[in-house]
């Protein structure tokens, strides 16, 4: 099976699985694979409940409902994963956007990002936007020890930062706090982020989407902006 077939078959599964889960799937999944990399965006989707609930302004709630559920469904995503590609995921990373409706699921099919991943290959602008992610981290907790970027289509720009964590968060994380941390840190970063109104410029492309995810035992983040090519 060809990539473009794995892409394909990929989303049609994982909306199937959304829509077991959540009583409505997602209106269009998106699926980018680039080795090690597996990236599904998914767009007009929230359930009816879900959305009763945005309307009475319980993001929060959502949030949280959302998070423990994709915890219990994470075995069967990369399980299709795995079953479609032949890449074992050993990280998966995911957010969501619900003013736009939208998510985000990142499989990395590596054990160790510092070990394994390389500076990826250059881009325009790359420099510019590592210099604004680090200002953001600065602004947030502090500056990443290590960043790194890979564009993996006109579409789709992953950002890696390690090394981010400041004490008090590693604190309440061995506290059991993370999830709570998780929820807290994700409004905070993205909309440091959106403060930067260049970046369109600087990529030559709209952000239509800005996501972010954690993994907080490897002390790490990956960003993932979904872009719109300007002609």
């Amino acid at each position: 099976m060809d990539i473009k077939a794995q892409q394909t078959k990929l989303a049609n599964n994982l909306g199937k699985l959304l829509r077991d889960n959540f009583g409505k799937g997602p209106e269009a999944v998106h699926v980018t694979i680039y080795e090690p990399y597996v990236v599904i965006y998914v767009s007009g989707f929230v359930s009816p409940m879900e959305q009763v609930l945005l309307n009475q302004n319980e993001e929060l709630q959502v949030m949280t409902t959302r998070e423990l559920l994709v915890k219990t469904l994470e075995p069967q995503i990369t399980g299709q994963i795995k079953g479609i590609t032949d890449l074992d995921i050993q990280h998966l990373y995911y957010d969501w956007n619900l003013d736009h409706h939208s998510g985000i699921f990142v499989g990395v099919c590596l054990d160790d990002l510092k070990a394994d991943l390389t500076e990826g290959d250059p881009y325009p602008g790359k420099q510019a936007i590592h210099d604004r992610i680090i200002k953001m981290s600065e602004i947030a907790q502090k500056g990443p020890e290590k960043i790194s970027s890979y564009k993996l289509s006109d579409r789709t720009l992953v950002i890696v930062r390690e090394g981010i964590l400041v004490a008090i968060e590693k604190q309440l994380i061995s506290l059991g706090f993370d999830d709570t941390l998780r929820i807290s840190k994700r409004p905070l970063e993205k909309g440091i982020l959106r403060q930067n109104d260049d970046y369109d410029e600087i990529l030559n492309a709209d952000i239509l989407d800005i996501f972010v995810d954690w993994d907080f035992e490897k002390d790490n983040s990956i960003i993932t902006l979904i872009l719109k090519p300007k002609k």
